[in-house]
């Protein structure tokens, strides 16, 4: 049986991490499964499949869990914080929801603190949480599965339309910083939704209600009116948040 599975299904071949490999019996108020033992890194940030973000880890609990996930080139979890903090003790209640992902890119300073940067890969869902065998949290865990999109003329309209209308907006942000890009994003509409969702300005609340949707209309109807509230802002001389390196992954420059 595979270990790890991405957003469509399919099964990762190379998992042999003990932490996210090893598959455990684990029963939760009498229902019995496999699960996924993933480490946890709790943030006030919420972060899509197929997003990037950079972290700077300066804690040791922290530390000690990247050098694991490295050494066999495994994921990691980010989850959002309901409640606790960040940075210290352990005391932190995640959402339930969050995304594996995986270090691309590390820098270690001489004292131990690390710049890397992470890409998601899958969400998952925490059946279980286990915070006394590791200085970080783990959490036992399984899939979360998008259901398909019904092939449909109207949905396919509906679709090419809000992709359009997301590729004007991002070109005219950058036409107003003066750049020439040719933007570029996926052509899957459950990634186009996760990038979407991840670059437009929303509350970590509701970024993480869409996170935990697992149909792909149903984000896209909800993600509609931000995106047409920006493509207002976004004619001059308005104001908008997204950033040159939050396109970096989308863009090319001409």
């Amino acid at each position: 049986m595979p270990d790890c599975f991405d957003e469509a299904g399919m099964p990762f071949d190379d998992v042999k991490h003990p932490f996210c490999s090893q598959m455990s019996r684990y029963t939760v108020i009498g229902m019995s499964q496999d699960l996924e033992e993933l480490p946890l890194f709790p943030l006030n940030t919420v972060l899509f499949p197929y997003a990037t973000l950079r972290l700077h880890i300066f804690e040791d609990r922290y530390r000690e869990m990247v050098r694991a996930c490295l050494a066999d080139d495994r994921p990691f979890g980010i989850v959002l914080i309901r409640s606790g903090s960040e940075i210290g003790g352990r005391q932190v209640d995640p959402y339930l929801v969050g995304t594996a992902v995986r270090v691309v890119q590390v820098e270690t300073y001489d004292d131990g603190r690390m710049d890397i940067q992470v890409i998601g890969e899958r969400r998952f869902r925490i059946r279980h949480i286990d915070e006394e065998s590791h200085p970080f949290l783990i959490g036992h865990v399984e899939p979360v599965v998008e259901h398909p999109i019904e092939d449909t003329p109207a949905n396919s309209e509906f679709i090419s339309q809000t992709r359009e209308e997301f590729e004007i907006l991002i070109q005219r942000l950058f036409q107003r910083q003066e750049f020439s890009v040719q933007v570029v994003f996926p052509s899957d509409p459950t990634a186009l939704s996760f990038t979407m969702a991840n670059l437009l300005p929303m509350e970590n609340i509701e970024k993480q209600r869409m996170l935990e949707q697992t149909d792909t209309m149903e984000r896209f109807d909800d993600l509609r009116p931000i995106l047409e509230g920006q493509m207002l802002e976004a004619k001059p001389p308005a104001y908008y948040r997204i950033g040159v390196d939050d396109l970096r992954d989308w863009t090319n420059p001409n």
